[in-house]
């Protein structure tokens, strides 16, 4: 009796190391998922048809970039962050381990439909974000963080954004999937403003042994609600509403802006030695960049695509590569320093940011090239985290605790 219930411990959920917080799974799959994904858009750009996914590979690369691959390891991180931020155990074990395999189930229908109705494999992926802001909202409402219930309203609109598109498949509208694609960008470029402000100054000057210097309450209230004002702007454009294009880009603009004078205040140009300070510096950065692009591709009247690929590989790309490790080694009560080519993959994504978008506005005859080059480097960067990280996430902590 005594030895079964040794044997039922030692396979319970609970006691996988990779089973013990949302970081671990997430984090892992998402950088596995990204270069699955970009190797079948790079074949698909060279003429080869490896998926027939639902909704088309146009729809499914937008589509699974976002709410595949980002939305993964915002999971990873909100999860995981929670238990810190309220001081209450997080998801883990069973629970945990279902919530991944939700995502997973999600991933394979999208790529392989299997001739299932279009709703069912929608239902599926929708269910996802919702299933996280609850566990989000069970830990905060406990423990009365109420400045957490952001991320709340946050995780809901993503989850209207990823309905939308779904609903532009099955209606055969595609002009809604495009304003809810760029909506579900903003609301992501929203997180990272608002995680960012708390963690870049705060880790450059602790790891610099600066001064930080004190936020100004009207330059943190200017970037954070210029972004929400641009989010917002853009629900109502998803929704059917004829926003004149000035409106949104001039809070584009302004956006862009203050969100530079608020970045050029955390002391980013002391951290050129240390890659995991500076990619956060370099990720944010791209937000004002990106912002300032699509403001003006909306004065231009054309597409915002360049603008798009600013935000999503530097500022999303290069941001969570960052952030997953950093937390990676944090969490897993290992020293957190930048592990051998860490710095070149940081590198290598505001590369693939840079070609994807200014050099190819200003160079659009070797678009091709940029293309190539930005699939490549992402899998190369990503590489690199799976080849340092796989073991100590799938590893007990270091000290011995649980976590």
């Amino acid at each position: 009796m005594s030895s079964s219930r040794t044997s039922q411990t030692a396979i319970s959920p609970t006691h996988l190391p990779v089973a013990r917080l949302a970081f671990r799974p997430f984090f892992l799959l998402a950088a596995l998922f990204s270069i699955l994904s970009l190797v079948v858009w790079f074949a698909f750009w060279h003429g080869d048809i490896l998926l027939r996914p639902q909704g088309g590979l146009m729809f499914w690369h937008q589509h699974e970039m976002l709410f595949g691959f980002a939305t993964a390891v915002v999971a990873g991180f909100l999860l995981t962050a929670v238990q810190n931020w309220t001081g209450l155990p997080s998801l883990k074990g069973g629970p945990l381990l279902g919530l991944v395999g939700l995502w997973l189930a999600a991933r394979v229908l999208m790529a392989f439909p299997m001739a299932l109705p279009g709703w069912l494999v929608a239902t599926v992926d929708l269910a996802f974000l919702p299933l996280v802001a609850a566990v989000m909202a069970s830990l905060v409402i406990r423990a009365r963080r109420w400045r957490n219930l952001i991320f709340l309203p946050a995780l809901g609109l993503l989850t209207l954004a990823n309905l939308l598109m779904h609903l532009g498949v099955l209606s055969g509208e595609p002009e809604l999937i495009r304003p809810a694609a760029h909506l579900a960008v903003l609301l992501i470029t929203l997180l990272m403003v608002v995680v960012g402000g708390r963690v870049i100054a705060m880790f450059t000057a602790n790891r610099l042994g600066l001064t930080r210097k004190p936020p100004i309450p009207a330059l943190e209230t200017l970037s954070l609600g210029s972004m929400m004002a641009v989010v917002a702007s853009q629900l109502l454009v998803a929704l059917g509403v004829a926003l004149p294009p000035t409106v949104l880009a001039g809070l584009m603009g302004l956006a862009a802006l203050a969100n530079a004078v608020r970045m050029s205040r955390w002391g980013g140009l002391h951290s050129w030695r240390e890659p995991l300070l500076w990619g956060l510096h370099l990720s944010y950065a791209c937000i004002p960049l990106g912002l300032a692009m699509w403001a003006l591709a909306l004065l231009a009247d054309s597409r915002a695509d360049a603008a798009l690929h600013a935000l999503t590989i530097g500022g999303m790309g290069t941001m969570m590569l960052s952030m997953m490790a950093r937390v990676s080694l944090g969490h897993t009560a290992r020293p957190v320093r930048t592990l051998p080519g860490i710095g070149v993959a940081l590198g290598l994504m505001v590369a693939a940011a840079l070609l994807r978008s200014p050099v190819l506005v200003l160079f659009p005859q070797i678009t091709h090239w940029t293309y190539n080059l930005g699939i490549i480097f992402w899998c190369l960067a990503y590489g690199v985290f799976l080849f340092h990280y796989t073991g100590p996430l799938l590893s007990p902590r270091a000290d011995g605790k649980d976590g």
